[in-house]
């Protein structure tokens, strides 16, 4: 969900292409911030979304998981939360739909200079989604020591042997990714 606040891109005249996304609260020309805390507070505040987004999946019995795009221009341009069980697809996990979504936006597959920020890291389908995607940046919350296919488990995203290798940002706002998830599993117990 995005805040209050953030009004959505103007319709552009006839005949002129207008940005593609959603507005996000930075001044344009200014994202990513060029510098560590600068980035930090950006990145602390799309996991905010991200987290907001996987509060939404807990509705349908879904494992609480959001994934956010934000272009390089710093334009909202999909979100996703998982919906495995919602639509019965087992590749509707939240960042394959954020993905999905960011692409129609652009009208393109190609999201070269594009951040995906999710709460938890992601799985092996998930990193190929967004390695194949030539996305720039992979913001994460939680890691997962189980299936986590960006660092713990297996490192497809910066894997040597790929053409295209993503920047990964671990550990935002960790705890809260992971209590959310953990909470979750537990009542499911």
């Amino acid at each position: 969900m995005v805040p209050d606040d953030v009004a959505p891109t103007a319709e552009p005249g006839p005949g002129t292409p207008g940005p593609a996304g959603l507005d996000l609260p930075w001044a344009s020309g200014t994202f990513p911030p060029d510098t560590v805390a600068a980035r930090r507070a950006v990145w602390d505040e799309l996991m905010g979304l991200a987290l907001h987004e996987a509060t939404h999946a807990l509705a349908t019995g879904d494992v609480p998981i959001g994934a956010l795009v934000v272009g390089p221009d710093g334009r909202l341009l999909g979100l996703g939360r998982n919906r495995r069980e919602e639509i019965g697809d087992p590749t509707a996990h939240a960042e394959v739909l954020a993905l999905r979504q960011a692409a129609a936006t652009l009208g393109s597959w190609r999201l070269e200079g594009c951040t995906l920020v999710v709460t938890l890291e992601p799985c092996a389908m998930c990193a190929g989604a967004t390695t194949l995607a030539r996305v720039e940046r992979l913001v994460l919350g939680a890691w997962d020591p189980k299936a986590g296919a960006c660092g713990s488990v297996w490192d497809i995203v910066r894997d040597r042997r790929n053409p295209h290798r993503v920047e990964v940002v671990g550990g935002v706002r960790d705890v809260e990714c992971g209590d959310l998830i953990r909470e979750f599993f537990e009542t499911q117990r």
